[in-house]
């Protein structure tokens, strides 16, 4: 057996935490044969609801897992880690502005940005999910200046799933024979989900999605709103954010950066270099590819139509305001 993977996940009291912690703790996300060392950290209010969540992964017994460290310590939290899911942050409550929720999350991730500087691997794999997740993203990058760029990366890929599921359903096929749908920019409802490159398998014939969907209006409207505003949809729903489809995207996002991607493309927010006209340094979603050493490359090549540069530039648009946004309450 290897030495276990260290891995950290925040907000581990919480909901989303307890819909992915097994499924890491079980091999779906490193592999049937790697031990794993789970790290849990959360507020100190929070510590006896964590007690708990520990209690329930001692019982599940399960072989890989060689070790839970709970605590409310950053210091602690961060030591020798390889993988860090930042999936706590501070919510949006009821009455609060968009730059109250920024005022309120750069200091949290100002605080992890250091911690993971100070004592994280400098191999660490960074994934946020807490939002407004790519501004969170951004932020803690820039407090860990001893970290690689490409080591951070922020979650679309429930975006990009949600889009495929959308797909599939509309046309009656299983979502494994949808490929190739593309969630650029921001994690919030400017993303634009792209269906132009899409291909999709239809009675054993590969054909772009957009020729089998035959619905241009549909595609350029109800799939675009659907997609954009589908959590909305869930909190109105269950009374509760999306959890069981968080946590399965969280561990979709993990795995293939760690395994690589091979031919498929898949959506992740990273730092840009300035593909496709977007400003570098922005953290904003592209189509990626993932060699088996774990470098994360933008699909190169893509052709962009009017329609789509305006989605794309519309959303890069929200990333630079809440970019600036933020990074005044770090200078205030």
């Amino acid at each position: 057996m290897s030495e276990p993977v260290k891995v950290l996940v925040t907000g581990a009291a919480g909901q989303i935490a307890y819909s992915l912690l097994y499924s890491i703790a079980k091999g779906d996300v490193f592999g049937e044969k790697q031990p794993i060392s789970l790290v849990l950290l959360d507020i100190e209010p929070m510590m006896a609801v964590l007690d708990g969540v520990v209690m329930e992964l001692q019982d599940c017994a399960l072989p890989l897992l060689a070790d839970v460290i709970p605590t409310s310590e950053e210091a602690i939290a961060f030591k020798d880690i390889d993988v860090a899911l930042l999936v706590g942050a501070q919510p949006r409550r009821e009455g609060m502005e968009r730059k109250d929720l920024l005022k309120a999350n750069v200091k949290i991730f100002k605080s992890q940005g250091a911690a993971l500087d100070a004592h994280a691997k400098k191999t660490v794999k960074v994934v946020v999910v807490g939002n407004p997740a790519n501004t969170n993203a951004l932020v803690i990058s820039r407090f860990a200046p001893s970290i690689p760029k490409e080591n951070f990366s922020c979650l679309t890929r429930l975006d990009q799933n949600r889009a495929q599921a959308q797909v599939a359903n509309k046309l009656g096929i299983s979502n494994e024979n949808v490929q190739r749908t593309i969630i650029w920019g921001n994690h919030s409802s400017t993303q634009f989900p792209d269906l132009a490159h899409a291909v999709v398998h239809v009675n054993g014939k590969l054909m772009p999605a957009q020729e089998a969907i035959k619905d241009d209006n549909w595609v350029k409207n109800d799939f675009i709103k659907t997609v954009q505003t589908r959590g909305g949809a869930v909190i109105k729903a269950r009374k509760l954010s999306s959890a069981m489809s968080a946590a399965k995207a969280i561990c979709d996002h993990v795995r293939d950066w760690w395994f690589g991607t091979g031919e498929r493309w898949v959506s992740m927010g990273i730092i840009s270099k300035g593909d496709y006209g977007i400003s570098e340094g922005l953290m904003y979603s592209f189509p990626v590819q993932i060699a088996t050493d774990r470098v994360v490359k933008v699909v190169p090549g893509l052709t962009i139509s009017d329609f789509a540069r305006e989605k794309m530039d519309v959303t890069q648009a929200e990333l630079v305001e809440e970019r600036d946004c933020a990074f005044s309450f770090l200078e205030a």
